[in-house]
């Protein structure tokens, strides 16, 4: 009997738009990337994918939410961790075009595991 291969969670900070995107592939892929976004950033802590779901997704887009996924650790390999900021702010920087490659290691769903929106208006 084969045991399963090891994976890494990751977190990334979203929108409604890409979660959208994310929900039709049936949980299981990121969309494509824009023309202005050449690297994917999945992150490593997930403090820093709250800070960013709730600081700046919710000023941006309306909404911010933090997912979850795991995605094969022996493929992770390939591409460094990078620090972006302060000993916490790790992120992985998947070039655009091998998207579709790493979206074919994510082992099980993207789940949404924090949601965050704007503060009611206080009258």
């Amino acid at each position: 009997m084969t045991s399963p291969r090891p994976t890494t969670t990751l977190w990334r900070p979203t929108g409604p738009v890409e979660l959208d995107l994310v929900r039709e592939s049936g949980r299981r892929a990121w969309p494509p990337r824009l023309p202005e976004q050449p690297i994917f950033y999945p992150v490593l802590n997930e403090d820093h994918a709250i800070r960013i779901a709730r600081d700046w997704n919710v000023r941006y887009d309306g909404a911010g939410f933090v997912t979850r996924f795991e995605v094969d650790t022996d493929f992770l390999a390939r591409y460094p961790v990078r620090q972006a900021g302060g000993a916490t702010i790790l992120e992985l920087w998947v070039p655009a075009e091998e998207l579709a490659e790493f979206n074919a290691h994510i082992a099980g769903p993207i789940e949404v595991v924090h949601e965050f929106r704007p503060a009611p208006e206080r009258p």
